[in-house]
């Protein structure tokens, strides 16, 4: 950041805002000459078709006006009207001076927004720490420390509750342009934010010996990533478990218990396909290359394994693989998939069941007590 050496009051003041904020001091003064046009304009008014501008020494803090016609070179045509004032108090008037008072603050103000964006646009695809701030709409307004992000509802982990005063870690996706300026936007359903995690638990992923080379996620459910060793003798796999789990717990912890899959790539694509769906064994696999299709044959107790509940488990290994994968028995028959719906009916089910046995173990016990006596009570306790 560039600093102005000469040591007057005006040039003291004005480096140590912009030191305090953040600020590029030529953005600075840019700010404090539109500020003093502004005022210009606000006790002076203005000429149709002419334009402004400043001549502001970043030293003394001098300020000239200038005016030339619209279009024109300012060198060539400005002619300089900073107006001439017999005392202090008549320099631009009290109006003119809040005028730029207050434009001065607004371009500091967002001067520092720039640059605190600046400094998180080179950190997308990191973690960022985070506190649930407010709602509003679908949208989560998070702390992020020195500004504010946005998460809205497609970055939104659906399995997670977002409660005010809750700390999260975010993926910091993007930095996008809307109707009210630029934002940050953070994630906590995108699949940058398990690569993310792993580097930050994992020195080796860090570091660049192992490589994570293709990530599969339903937010909140699963995720597979299948991890490569670019140096001899390092374990991917291993590296990323961890001692008897350590760091893939960090990081299903962090997700909330998410399960992870973690699996070694291969360039053998039967191989590779083979371990993504993993944990069904022993299946056998036919490529169709053209069509970009696989059909998969599995023995009858490894199906539904290699299915997965609601079919997540062969749905992940296809985005995992880039095939669309055919799951049948080592018949060739195509098993049926059960569906969302399908589950939800037989949980409803289940649950109608449960309260049906309630009702009667409740009714059960009311008869029960009836058939007993005021008698038949006083009696068994004369016998006790």
């Amino acid at each position: 950041m560039a600093v102005i050496k000469a040591r007057t009051e005006f040039a003291s003041a004005l480096n140590q805002v912009c030191a305090e904020k953040g600020i590029d001091i030529n953005s600075a003064i840019e700010s404090i000459k539109q500020a003093i046009i502004a005022a210009y304009r606000k006790d002076y008014g203005e000429k149709p078709d002419f334009e402004y501008i400043v001549d502001l020494d970043p030293i003394t803090g001098q300020a000239r006006i200038f005016e030339y016609p619209e279009g024109e070179d300012p060198e060539k045509t400005k002619k300089e009207i900073t107006p001439k004032a017999k005392s202090e108090k008549e320099k631009f008037g009290r109006i003119a001076a809040m005028t730029a008072r207050q434009v001065i603050k607004q371009r500091f103000r967002e001067a520092e927004k720039d640059a605190i964006l600046d400094e998180y646009s080179e950190r997308i695809g990191g973690l960022v720490s985070g506190l649930v701030l407010r709602f509003d709409g679908s949208l989560v307004i998070v702390d992020i420390g020195k500004t504010e992000a946005i998460m809205p509802p497609q970055e939104q982990n659906r399995r997670e509750t977002y409660e005010v005063s809750r700390r999260f870690t975010f993926l910091i996706k993007e930095i996008n342009d809307s109707q009210r300026g630029r934002e940050i936007i953070v994630s906590r359903a995108d699949p940058g934010l398990v690569l993310a995690l792993f580097k930050r638990e994992v020195p080796e992923v860090s570091s660049g010996a192992v490589e994570i080379k293709a990530i599969a996620r339903e937010a909140g459910n699963r995720t597979k990533l299948a991890v490569i060793s670019t140096q001899i003798g390092v374990d991917p796999v291993g590296s990323c478990v961890g001692q008897k789990g350590v760091r893939v717990q960090a990081v299903i912890d962090e997700l909330d218990g998410e399960k992870i899959d973690i699996i070694q790539f291969s360039e053998d694509k039967e191989k590779f396909i083979a371990s993504a769906l993993a944990p069904a064994e022993n299946v056998k696999v036919k490529i169709n290359e053209k069509q970009a299709e696989v059909e998969v044959f599995v023995a009858e107790d490894q199906l539904s394994l290699a299915i997965g509940k609601e079919g997540q488990n062969v749905r992940l290994a296809a985005k995992l693989t880039g095939f669309r994968i055919d799951i049948k028995d080592i018949d060739g028959k195509t098993p049926k998939v059960r569906e969302k719906k399908d589950v939800e009916d037989e949980e409803e089910i289940s649950k109608k069941k449960k309260a049906v046995k309630t009702v009667k173990k409740a009714k059960k016990e009311e008869s029960e007590k009836e058939k007993k006596s005021p008698k038949k009570v006083k009696k068994e306790k004369s016998k006790a």
